[in-house]
């Protein structure tokens, strides 16, 4: 699929720590090669479909969000997003808890269209593991992917 990135957002990163697990935590955004982005701060990660994503998929009709206290692992189909030209898998790119499900999109499609990296979120991980983290894109590799794919 070809898709292409224009957010020119990019989000600072800082060092926090986690008194409970231990783990290193970044504020930050980040990306995965099959067109999520994931803003991660203190240890829960805000998960949606990039910009680039939505504008391959046009018009998007349905969404499928995973439900709040849901265990999820590593790159498992957690919902749907279905538009006009074809239906794609959303995967997690996190292990750990689904905390918070983006009800508004389900009621209102149109949000991943008009604000896919804001309003239009889908859903929440508080996740376990900083090595996943440690291997998703950062804003200039996922440019570069989606530079590539043309």
């Amino acid at each position: 699929m070809a898709l292409r990135i224009l957010s020119k957002s990019f989000f600072a990163q800082r060092l926090a720590t986690s008194s409970s697990s231990g783990l290193r935590f970044y504020a930050t955004k980040k990306y995965t090669s099959s067109h999520e982005w994931i803003e991660i701060e203190k240890g829960v990660a805000t998960i949606g479909i990039t910009n680039y994503a939505q504008n391959a998929l046009g018009d998007v009709v349905y969404v499928e969000v995973p439900e709040v206290g849901a265990r999820v692992e590593f790159d498992e189909t957690v919902g749907v997003v279905e538009s006009v030209k074809s239906t794609s898998d959303i995967y997690t790119p996190l292990t750990g808890e689904i905390t918070a499900a983006n009800e508004k999109v389900v009621a209102n499609t149109k949000l991943i269209n008009k604000s896919p990296e804001a309003e239009g979120w889908l859903f929440k991980v508080k996740f376990e593991n900083q090595e996943e983290v440690d291997q998703l894109l950062d804003e200039a590799d996922y440019k570069k992917l989606t530079e590539e794919d043309h």
